[in-house]
């Protein structure tokens, strides 16, 4: 899947044209039923349910099925690709 954030990717903002989310992502959050953000934490990139870190407008976009990933545009200049190192393993999160 692709972002749909082409106003605000571009090489003026060093954000890549478009992020592509691994298969184990697509179904984890097609499993979940839920939007998600990709977000920063002291650990690095992390996705985490909209429930908990709400997206911004200036997040890029990213279908998944019926929901959507939402990927902080701070991120998104360092990371073309969201995998499954970025969900969290603790609790049930994964």
């Amino acid at each position: 899947m692709h972002s749909d954030g082409a106003d605000a990717a571009g090489p003026d903002y060093g954000v890549p044209q478009e992020i592509v989310l691994t298969e184990d992502v697509r179904a984890y959050v097609l499993r979940r039923r839920q939007n998600f953000r990709v977000c920063t934490s002291c650990g690095g990139p992390i996705l985490l349910p909209v429930s908990v870190k709400p997206p911004k407008p200036s997040d890029l976009k990213v279908k998944v099925g019926d929901h959507t990933v939402f990927v902080s545009l701070y991120q998104a200049r360092y990371h073309d690709v969201i995998h499954a190192g970025m969900i969290p393993r603790f609790r049930d999160y994964y």
